[in-house]
């Protein structure tokens, strides 16, 4: 039941427009509390002694929110999600317990933790660049690091929408 609590459902504003990912259960607090409400439902529910609720996949909120322009935290997570998941080496994706964070100018040189410095990398690739800069170790970055973006952000919704049909409707190919 836990993972079902936590697969990703799309929160559009009020507007129709895709502002952000959260968990089921999130989705399914908002939606009891009347802040959203349910667009699309997933197959799955959740049950009581009395009552079976169908898991949101997609919410709507029902009061529009303006969006001001946000910078995401600096985190492990972010790092992992900004990176798909996937090794800026070797371009394996893995699951996040199997990434580390790598500094490309590392932190033995004055390299910073910071969005331009920080990519997802497998232990692997960590181990082999070890303390030198990724030309040093004879290592190619897939994409040069950048800050947590809105396009970002758009692209993580649009690559997670590809995989559940009922978001592509509401995600702008």
């Amino acid at each position: 039941m836990a993972d079902r609590l936590q697969k990703p459902v799309l929160v559009l504003n009020a507007s129709y427009e895709p502002i952000n990912i959260c968990g089921a259960r999130r989705a399914l607090v908002l939606v009891l509390k009347g802040v959203a409400s349910a667009e699309e439902e997933s197959a799955n529910a959740i049950h009581s002694a009395r009552a079976a609720i169908r898991l949101p996949s997609v919410i709507r909120l029902l009061e529009y929110r303006r969006i001001p322009h946000q910078t995401r935290a600096l985190s492990r997570k972010n790092i992992l999600m900004r990176d798909r998941y996937t090794c800026q080496y070797c371009h394996r994706t893995l699951p996040s317990g199997e990434l580390t964070l790598d500094h490309v100018i590392p932190r033995s040189r004055a390299g910073e933790s910071a969005w331009e410095n920080l990519v997802a990398c497998c232990h692997r690739c960590n181990n082999r660049k070890g303390c030198r800069t990724p030309e040093e170790a004879g290592m190619r970055l897939a994409r040069q690091p950048r800050p947590f973006s809105l396009h970002t952000s758009r692209n993580l919704m649009r690559m997670l929408g590809k995989s559940d049909a009922q978001w592509r409707k509401y995600l702008f190919y």
